[in-house]
This record gives C-alpha cells, structure tokens and sequence, in this order.
C-alpha cells in the first residue's frame, strides 16, 4: 500500500472512531433520559417546592387577648391596619383608644410618639379613663405638664415582646413599670390588666391595659 493510500486509510479509520464515540454519547442521553422518563433512578430528582408556613417570628406577632376581639376585623383600625401607622396614628384609627388619642394630642406628643423608634407603648382604654373621677381627669386633660408626665410614663424606649414583657421597664417619664405574668395573663404596677396585647404597629408595640398607670412622683 502506498503511502498516500495508508493515510486515507487510517484517516478513514479515524473518522469512523470519531463517529462511533459520538453515537455512543447520543445513546447514553437517550438512555439517560428514557430511565428518567420510566421513573429510573439515573434521573436527578426534582426540585421540592418549598410549602408556605408561619415562622416562630410571625406566630410569636400575633396580638393577644379578651378584648383584642373589640379590634375592627379590617380597616384602618384593624391589626393590620395598625401596623402600618406609627403608634399615635394607629391608636386614633382604635375605637378602644379614643381617649388615649384626645390626651396624647393635648399633650402635644403625637409627633414625639411617631417619630419614636422600636418603643413600647402601655395604652389605657376608654374605659380605663373613665375609672378617674371627671373632676380629676378633666384637671389633668388640662395641666399640659401634668399630662405629658403621665403620658410618657406609659412608653418605654424599647420594643418589648410578650416573652421579655415580665419585669422592671423604664420609662421615657424616668419611672419604672413593674409587669408581672406570663404567657398571655400580664399585669402592669399589679393593677393594669393587658387586655389585648402585642399588637404591632410601623414603630412601636402595644399592650392595651384597663387602667391608668400613675408615676410614682
């Protein structure tokens, strides 16, 4: 054989390998993708689909309490609507905190609270001002400095969750509210039952109570 006819023959032969290597390759696809099809276990398995759940952390941001159920279910006034307003403005969207609203705004806070970063705000009810005599609520309704004292007794400069709510609390007045309990049964300065509690808002959480906390001086 010739020189020139050995190289067309072994080019050939090259070729053909070349061929062959590459049906083999298809083929194994092909195989590959059948098993899968089949339900072989050659095929990699499909991605799970993740299932929606509450974390520890939503479960843990439901509000709680008798009274929560006196919440508007929707609207402004609702918990869903509280939480997104800061503090001063989702308390005057609460039927329960009409009051709480008339006094905050008197005392020219309502900035000051919504303005507040990560605060705890301990909030009487209606019903918790009407337990003062009128003479004496109207008197300090009236007393600016009086108010602002009260009122600000009633915040605390830190976002307290049910689980670190027990305990000694300094206020923004510079007094300390003592709350004692757990679970979902608190009770602030050992008269001020929680009726509803954790509820969130843009800046702030609440623990709406049924009576009126008074600094010590």
């Amino acid at each position: 054989m010739s020189t020139t006819s050995r190289s067309r023959f072994f080019a050939v032969l090259v070729a053909a390998g070349a061929l062959a290597l590459g049906l083999s390759a298809c083929g194994s696809g092909a195989s590959s993708s059948s098993n899968a099809a089949a339900g072989g276990t050659s095929a990699a398995p499909p991605r799970a689909v993740p299932t929606a759940a509450a974390s520890p952390a939503m479960a843990a941001a439901r509000p709680f309490g008798a009274a929560c159920s006196a919440v508007p279910k929707d609207g402004a006034g609702s918990f869903a609507g509280m939480a997104q307003d800061p503090v001063a403005t989702a308390a005057s969207h609460n039927p329960l905190l009409s009051t709480l609203v008339t006094a905050v705004t008197k005392a020219g806070l309502v900035d000051t609270l919504n303005s507040a970063q990560n605060i705890t705000v301990f909030a009487p009810t209606n019903d918790a001002f009407a337990k003062l005599p009128k003479k004496d609520l109207d008197a300090v309704l009236a007393d600016k400095d009086k108010l602002t004292k009260i009122l600000t007794y009633h915040v605390a400069p830190e976002r307290l969750a049910p689980v670190d709510l027990a305990g000694d609390h300094k206020t923004l007045e510079g007094g300390t509210v003592t709350v004692t309990g757990a679970d979902e049964d608190f009770t602030a300065n050992g008269n001020a039952k929680v009726l509803c509690g954790n509820v969130q808002t843009a800046n702030a959480t609440v623990y709406i109570v049924d009576t009126v906390l008074m600094p010590a001086s």
